[in-house]
């Protein structure tokens, strides 16, 4: 166990220092702000204040662990070996930065509560971010400097064995549209082939009617071969389902329709189902709620995972309604068009609420690659050494890589070629030595 003596015993430490040393290190941690229980602790001990004790290890503490609501700080990014680090400390200090400020800055999303210019669709921009803008948005960097204190404890505690953890993968399916021709209704069939007709696009035409006469399977019909790669694979895949109202930004299945609650059984029947909570929703709690309990009666199980439509947040009220419905888990945060850490890690978080200052039971589960970013390369070796690299970045530091999929993903169209490839290289990576 590591003993931590501080000047003072606040949520946001205990936060900061449990995600470095227990969730990445798997080292269960303790605090103390009495000088003899300090000095008696026979086991690895640092001090995190102004000032050392003596001559342990000691971390000059920056003042955000000690304060409370939300003010503009002053953040100078510097190199540090191989990664960026801010909040720098003092010549006594054994790490040059206050690594467990500068985590508790990510993790907690503080510079999404401060001003800052938001997209069409009301999204945090990752051009907005301090990773992005200083050059570390692809680094799992809080997992990093985790690595660099063990490195500090391990000099200076030899006799300590840290467990070890291990490289794995979360897949994420994402279902916005569950078939592209079927189940659509008249109206939407209708207006589908008026519209095939008037573009020219009589090649359209044929396979909308193929597909609905059953003559041919539907292109964004691929969960068949999803089950086969779950029956095949150890790892759970998450499926996202989204049964909300149709509306301008959601065009999915009627959740009445049979055949579409019989799709959602038969994929939850291998798979971890999830819900994807439908645009407006993100500000309607009772269409949220209605949403969940519609998810639940569905597949007879708690819901336990949601991510969002668009991967849109709004901190703090997404998760406080997350909480407040008891979803345990969320898989939203990330960029849609840039691949990196959106929280500066690769270690599932809890969401810390920074109005309330308090831990929270929600699980932050943030994800790494959208398909949708690998579309930007142009060649097939452009993307998967894109995905190769971002697989070993995370690799490097045994954490978990959570790329985002959709059923469309792995199509037959044109532009999703290769993209079946892809997902064969994210799941045969965990069996790689």
């Amino acid at each position: 166990m590591l003993l931590v003596y501080t000047h003072k015993i606040t949520p946001r430490l205990t936060y900061a220092f449990k995600h470095i040393s227990l969730r990445i290190l798997n080292v269960p941690v303790s605090f103390t702000t009495t000088v003899e229980e300090f000095i008696a602790h026979d086991s690895m001990k640092i001090s995190y204040t102004k000032q050392p004790l003596s001559s342990e290890v000691f971390v000059r503490s920056h003042d955000l662990l000690f304060e409370q609501g939300i003010s503009d700080l002053d953040i100078n990014v510097q190199d540090w070996g191989n990664t960026k680090c801010f909040f720098s400390t003092s010549d006594k200090s054994s790490l040059p930065f206050d690594i467990f400020a500068a985590t508790f800055y990510l993790l907690s999303r503080y510079e999404e509560y401060l001003p800052h210019v938001k997209d069409e669709y009301g999204r945090f921009l990752a051009t907005e971010s301090l990773a992005y803008n200083k050059g570390f948005l692809h680094q799992p960097v809080v997992d990093l400097w985790a690595y660099k204190f063990k490195e500090i404890l391990q000099a200076q505690f030899p006799e300590f064995e840290f467990p070890e953890r291990k490289y794995n993968i979360q897949p994420i399916i994402d279902v916005p549209v569950a078939y592209y021709f079927k189940e659509k209704g008249l109206l939407r069939t209708v207006g589908g082939t008026l519209g095939d007709v008037f573009s020219l696009k009589f090649k359209q035409l044929y396979q909308r009617y193929q597909s609905i006469m059953g003559f041919k399977r539907d292109p964004y019909d691929t969960f068949k071969w999803i089950v086969t790669k779950q029956k095949n694979s150890g790892v759970k895949f998450i499926v996202f389902f989204l049964i909300g109202e149709y509306s301008t930004f959601d065009k999915n299945i009627n959740i009445n329709k049979k055949r579409f609650v019989s799709l959602i059984k038969y994929v939850g029947d291998y798979c971890k189902i999830g819900l994807k909570v439908s645009f407006l929703a993100l500000d309607d709690f009772a269409m949220l709620k209605k949403e969940k309990l519609k998810m639940e009666a569905t597949t007879n199980y708690p819901l336990e995972a949601s991510r969002h439509s668009f991967s849109k947040l709004n901190l703090p009220e997404t998760y406080r309604n997350l909480i407040e419905l008891e979803i345990r888990q969320d898989f939203t945060m990330g960029y849609i068009n840039y691949m990196g850490f959106r929280a500066g890690t690769c270690t599932p978080f809890q969401f810390y609420d920074l109005d309330y200052e308090v831990q929270t039971p929600l699980q932050i589960n943030p994800f790494h690659c959208v398909d949708y970013a690998l579309l930007k390369r142009q060649s097939y070796l452009d993307k998967k050494e894109d995905l190769q690299r971002l697989m070993d970045t995370v690799k490097s530091v045994n954490g978990t890589f959570t790329p985002v999929f959709h059923n469309y993903s792995f199509s037959n169209l044109e532009r999703w070629k290769g993209f079946r490839d892809l997902f064969r290289l994210v799941l045969e990576s965990v069996n790689e030595k």
